[in-house]
């Protein structure tokens, strides 16, 4: 039996339909999973910002609220010593002058203070600001040293800084300095007497150089390893008053170092003492 022309053209053209109708509806259910993923990913990316901005508030108000307890103990100092010397009663001359030497330094305590957050906050919401110039470092490890050589020997301690002479790197001079002259008070308070210190470039790349920073003092515990670069960490409560730091120098030898496209991490050396292992990226012109 013959199939009638017009009779074939329509069966066509509904298996034609069928299998636009059929391919619609994977493409719609395709679009449909697509989308639904979309909004997967778009809410996981709103969780994770609602996230980093709880971890920033939460990360802000803890420091507001060590600032505050870091400023209490120079404040009360200074308010105490004033009122001694304010009140009614004479006091001597001998410890007139020696309120007003613990008044200073508690002055100068303060000032650190303050210009250590200025500092932590301007790299946190203004890097920018930052001037950036062909930096040698082995020149400016030197003057960190030189600055604090009057008190490496008064405490018996030797640093040799074997970085080498033409090691370049694009960027901030101070920001550089502060990350030597924070390690190497980190020594001076905390290390001990006798001891050496050096530090090397121990790897280079394309584009990082790899510094390692070592002292044969004492080490920390290991536990507080994760922790040596928060902010306003007390390992030894007493003998950090002592030392006069401001709780802030690691964390913005890690700063300084993340600005200048690095990383850093610290471990106990086998021996004894603390080893630093940070990287800076090269200067352009540097091969």
């Amino acid at each position: 039996m013959k199939i009638p022309l017009s009779v074939y053209i329509v069966a066509c053209i509904v298996v034609v339909l069928l299998v636009l109708l059929g391919w619609n509806h994977l493409r719609q259910r395709r679009l449909i999973r697509q989308l639904k993923q979309l909004a997967q990913t778009l809410e996981e990316s709103k969780q994770q910002i609602i996230s980093e901005q709880e971890r920033n508030r939460q990360l802000k108000q803890e420091m507001t609220s060590n600032i505050a307890h870091e400023l209490k103990t120079p404040v009360s100092s200074i308010r105490g010593y004033l009122e001694i010397l304010l009140g009614d009663k004479p006091v001597e001359e001998e410890k007139r002058h020696y309120f007003l030497e613990r008044c200073y330094s508690q002055t100068l305590r303060l000032s650190d203070l303050i210009n250590d957050v200025s500092l932590i906050n301007k790299l946190e919401e203004a890097s920018d600001l930052f001037q950036r110039e062909k930096i040698l470092v082995k020149q400016v490890a030197d003057e960190a040293i030189a600055e604090l050589d009057m008190q490496f020997q008064s405490k018996n301690i030797v640093v040799s800084n074997m970085l080498p002479d033409q090691m370049t790197i694009d960027g901030n001079h101070s920001l550089i300095y502060s990350i030597f002259r924070n390690l190497l008070e980190n020594v001076i308070s905390y290390a001990g007497d006798n001891v050496s210190v050096g530090i090397e470039c121990y790897k280079k790349d394309d584009d990082r150089y790899y510094i390692h920073f070592f002292d044969t003092g004492k080490g920390v515990d290991n536990k507080y390893l994760p922790k040596l670069f928060d902010r306003f960490l007390r390992i030894d409560e007493g003998r950090s008053r002592k030392s006069g730091g401001t709780g802030l120098g690691l964390s913005i030898v890690k700063h300084a170092t993340l600005f200048h496209g690095g990383d850093i991490y610290v471990r106990n050396r086998e021996g004894g003492g603390l080893e630093f292992f940070f990287s800076l990226k090269k200067h352009p012109d540097r091969t």
